[in-house]
């Protein structure tokens, strides 16, 4: 059964006003959004390249538009990427001071580890295969006369 949905009241005013953020368009008096313009193009992506969004980059939606056809044309131009890798490291638990290697503790030395026997013959499922290509051999060179 599905819950009743709870109104949602106004957001509390804190008191603080938001700045508005400011275009970098606008802040640098750019009047045309140039595809060539990798570096003024790459300001406005992600570091996966991702098109960054208007609320993140301050544009107005004419800006916005300008801004993603450029980015297009230029990727399309491959002067920017579409897609950028970014490797992180990824794993287990880690320690609060950065060291996720594990203490050594007590391990035995190298010398007094049991050895292992080289000379023992590896068992295998197909024991009996060396023995199967001469009978093969003799049924072929049988069925030739």
């Amino acid at each position: 059964m599905a819950k009743p949905q709870q109104k949602r009241g106004k957001p509390k005013d804190t008191g603080r006003r938001v700045k508005k953020k400011v275009s970098i368009l606008n802040s640098e008096q750019v009047v045309y959004v140039d595809w060539k313009d990798a570096n003024l193009l790459r300001r406005f992506m992600s570091d996966r390249a991702k098109i960054r969004a208007r609320r993140v980059t301050g544009n107005d939606t004419k800006q916005q538009r300008e801004i993603a056809k450029a980015i297009k044309n230029a990727r399309e131009m491959a002067l920017l990427p579409y897609t950028n890798r970014v490797t992180t490291q990824r794993g287990g638990r880690r320690d609060r001071d950065g060291d996720d290697r594990r203490p050594r503790g007590d391990r035995p030395d190298r010398s007094e580890r049991p050895e292992r026997d080289e000379a023992a013959p590896a068992t295998s499922e197909f024991e009996g295969i060396e023995n199967a290509g001469e009978e093969t051999e003799a049924v072929t060179e049988g069925s030739e006369a």
